[in-house]
């Protein structure tokens, strides 16, 4: 007769085979249990298909983290719905070099850790991971030319970090007001104006004045054609005789110009005589007017010549009033 199991070793069994896949979860699979990881919240705009809890949460290509949850909150009195994306970032992934590293994790340093990424310029965005499979992920990277969107919602006391829509969703928000634009605009009355100024551009070829107009236009192009044909035939010999009169011209400037040089040199030499005698002139009459001064010898020979002149003169008039005079004397 075969001896009954003890439940008691079997429970003791079971617990220790319970602990043990503990541990060894824990120590080979389970490393992340001893890990203190930092949780955000973000609200997306766009759509969350294709992201799923567990999904990689990246920082400029490196994966710092992971999506930790994923809901939805309405708000009744708006009629709003909100979706918060909570994620987990590994802190020895993503450290603060200018930030002492502490050991506490309050919800005060939580805050201050959020404040700090939001003023560098970190925002949040969905990217896809693979077009085969349409997975989404969480990219974080700095949007300094983004606007800082926050949804200041208080959700379970985690800090919050902004969001920057997709870039599908700013092409499709970039289309949907390019159409907006386009359906404000006076389409039907825009394609009646276009299809009145047909109708009369239409009306005015079609007009008796256009075609007689179309047609003077004709026979103007054909005398203008049979003008310029004219021209061309008459221009060859006129530019022949007008190079032939330059040519004769360009042959009597050069003779008059050997004709002329002798008379020029000739009109020099006369000049340069002319000249000298200028000079010699201009000498004699400085000699002239140097014999001729008062103190000059021919100045003070003049002056006596003038004074037995005057003597002569005065003996002439005395004589003849008194001609015996030259007998008896006075």
């Amino acid at each position: 007769m075969s001896k009954q199991a003890n439940p008691l070793a079997i429970g003791a069994f079971l617990v220790g085979a319970l602990i043990l896949l503990t541990a060894g979860v824990m120590i080979f699979g389970g490393s992340d249990f001893f890990k203190d990881k930092k949780r955000f919240v973000i609200f997306f705009d766009s759509a969350l298909n294709g992201l799923n809890v567990g999904a990689p949460v990246k920082l400029q290509g490196v994966q710092i983290g992971n999506v930790n949850e994923i809901s939805l909150v309405m708000d009744s009195a708006t009629g709003r719905i909100f979706k918060p994306v909570v994620i987990e970032i590994d802190p020895a992934l993503l450290q603060d070099l200018s930030v002492q590293q502490s050991g506490g994790h309050s919800k005060k340093q939580r805050m201050q850790d959020a404040q700090r990424m939001i003023d560098a310029g970190l925002k949040g965005r969905l990217e896809t991971q693979s077009l085969l499979t349409g997975l989404l992920y969480v990219d974080l990277n700095f949007y300094s030319d983004k606007p800082i969107n926050l949804v200041k919602l208080d959700y379970k006391n985690l800090p919050e970090l902004p969001s920057v829509p997709t870039t599908v969703d700013e092409i499709r928000n970039t289309a949907d007001e390019i159409f907006n634009r386009v359906r404000q605009l006076p389409l039907e009355e825009i394609t009646k104006n276009m299809a009145d100024t047909l109708n009369s551009m239409h009306g005015l070829l079609e007009s008796d004045d256009t075609k007689k107009s179309m047609a003077a236009l004709a026979k103007s192009l054909q005398e203008t054609q049979r003008l310029m044909s004219s021209l061309n035939d008459q221009i060859g010999p006129l530019m022949t005789n007008a190079n032939g009169a330059l040519t004769e011209t360009r042959t009597t400037l050069q003779d008059f110009n050997k004709e002329l040089l002798p008379v020029l040199k000739a009109a020099e030499q006369s000049l340069n005589a002319a000249t000298k005698m200028m000079e010699g002139s201009q000498n004699a009459l400085t000699a002239v007017e140097t014999m001729a001064a008062p103190d000059a010898q021919l100045g003070q020979a003049l002056v006596e010549m003038r004074n037995a002149a005057r003597s002569l003169k005065d003996l002439t008039e005395s004589l003849e009033r008194r001609p015996e005079s030259l007998i008896y004397g006075k």
